[in-house]
């Protein structure tokens, strides 16, 4: 009631004009109920534990770093020894002998002297470039009058004076340690006393493309024929504009491409009709799909998770997360376990995930990954059962990690061809450790000997176009494709280790 009205004092006609009067403010009413509402929401979101990279996908550098506690040094990791290992094979051995006991100063024989301190000394020999003359005789015949001068020795021919040594070492610094063009030159002149210039070393990486790509092409073909793969992408910055680099995770070998694209064309158009047994990506769109079957990474579902239990939600987000941890273990002890084993801890954990299933989330975070899992489920266990499948993508994201710094180093790339360089050269670069090899000698066997000088483009110049698609190299202008003696004899080695 109205306070301070008796309404049955007042006649139907009061009663109709009173009803009349307080309709607009039923009109207010509700739009302040709804008005309250979004404030709470907001107000909700901003109650919620901020996102950290333990809790969600944001990268590391953008996590807060708590100050360290005062108080001295941490304390250090126990582990054997107290040093670096001594070297298995050392270039020479200095005996130091005592001619006299520092004690007493009697004759001390060399038969009694046993070793007390046993360390490493090691120093870098002193680096200079190796500079050979080629002189090319000739003149004039006597017998026709012909001019003719003799034929460079292999591996001496005109063209640039840089070898490849020093074409491999630029490559490596520049594309592995993010050092620019001008810092480059700089460096190549205070280490090594070699005068080079930005022209000189944009040449080089010119050159290192043709082969870096045409190594590309065999770790493709190895990636496309492995049973599982890893896959995952990141941004890219090339020619002002934001493209993608894919990674894909073979057994084997590791490729790298540079897309505009983030969609699955790109994968598409990279493997054709062919489908590895597994694919384990995250729960992007355009990584489902492509395989027999799929494993989802549950390094994500554990951020989430963790997420959904930091804003209230212990009805499902909490237990959920304690399954994915327990999944994990199981994971890590499937060398140790039998195949029947495996498929008893794969049947149990579908029915703890069941029984998670039927719990009601609490709050907007628990529903929307209670969501998500319902659509996925089926791929969360399949690393269960097979011991060669992770139950993370974090190999992926070991993989492209490189490449995130590179970027931010250089800000990408001014042309197409830069790019395609860069993703050619972590692919092998990649390869080679995966496959326990030098990334020095993987750099030197993908250098192209030297050529004759031609014009080197001009900034925003593009190259010739020689790119992979769908596991080829697009022939060059000559109409040539490229030969397995141009690859790199580590990659060679994966892919006939490979059997392709």
């Amino acid at each position: 009631m109205v306070p301070g009205i008796d309404l049955s004092k007042l006649t139907a006609a009061e009663k109709d004009a009173l009803i009349l009067s307080l309709l607009p403010l039923a009109g207010r009413l509700e739009a302040a109920l709804a008005r309250i509402a979004e404030l709470e929401a907001r107000l909700a979101r901003f109650e919620r534990p901020g996102k950290t990279p333990d809790n969600s996908s944001l990268p590391p550098s953008k996590g807060h770093k708590p100050d360290r506690p005062g108080g001295g040094k941490p304390p250090r990791r126990s582990r054997p020894g107290f040093g670096r290992a001594l070297e298995a094979n050392p270039d020479r051995v200095v005996d130091a002998m005592l001619d006299a006991c520092p004690h007493c100063a009697v004759a001390f024989p060399a038969g009694q002297q046993t070793p007390q301190q046993v360390y490493d000394r090691i120093e870098l020999p002193p680096v200079r470039p190796d500079v050979t003359r080629v002189r090319l005789f000739g003149g004039k015949c006597a017998c026709c009058g012909a001019r003719a001068t003799a034929v460079a020795p292999c591996g001496l021919q005109p063209g640039s004076p840089f070898g490849q040594s020093v074409t491999a070492l630029v490559v490596y610094l520049h594309y592995a340690q993010a050092i620019g063009l001008e810092r480059l030159a700089a460096l190549m002149g205070d280490l090594f006393g070699l005068a080079i210039s930005e022209g000189a070393i944009s040449n080089m990486l010119a050159r290192a493309r043709e082969p870096l790509l045409a190594a590309a092409v065999t770790v493709c073909a190895c990636v496309t024929a492995s049973a599982v793969v890893c896959s995952d992408e990141t941004s890219a910055r090339v020619g002002g504009k934001t493209w993608w680099e894919w990674v894909f995770v073979g057994t084997l070998a590791v490729l790298h491409v540079i897309r505009p694209s983030r969609g699955k064309a790109v994968v598409q158009d990279l493997f054709g009709g062919a489908r590895p047994e597994v694919w384990v990506s995250d729960m992007l769109g355009s990584q489902r799909g492509h395989g027999l079957q799929w494993q989802v990474c549950l390094a994500h579902l554990l951020r989430d998770a963790r997420y959904a239990s930091e804003c209230g939600d212990t009805a499902f987000s909490a237990a959920f997360l304690r399954l994915l941890l327990r999944a994990i273990a199981i994971g890590r002890r499937r060398q140790e376990l039998a195949d029947s084993t495996l498929k008893q801890y794969q049947a149990d954990l579908d029915r703890r995930l069941d029984r998670i299933m039927a719990a009601v989330p609490l709050g907007e975070p628990g529903r929307k990954l209670r969501r998500r899992i319902a659509a996925s489920r089926a791929h969360l266990f399949v690393f269960v059962t097979n011991r060669g499948v992770p139950a993370t993508n974090n190999v992926s994201e070991r993989h492209l990690r490189p490449s995130v710094i590179f970027r931010k180093v250089t800000n990408g790339f001014r042309c197409e061809w830069g790019a395609e360089t860069y993703a050619a050269f972590r692919t092998v670069v990649s390869t080679a450790k995966a496959n326990q090899a030098w990334c020095s000698t993987s750099c030197a066997s993908s250098s192209p000997p030297r050529q004759p000088k031609r014009p080197s483009p001009t900034r925003g110049e593009q190259l010739p176009r020689r790119t992979l698609r769908g596991g080829r190299l697009s022939p060059t202008a000559d109409g040539v494709a490229p030969d397995a003696a141009s690859m790199s004899p580590v990659v060679l080695q994966a892919a006939c280790r490979r059997g392709t």
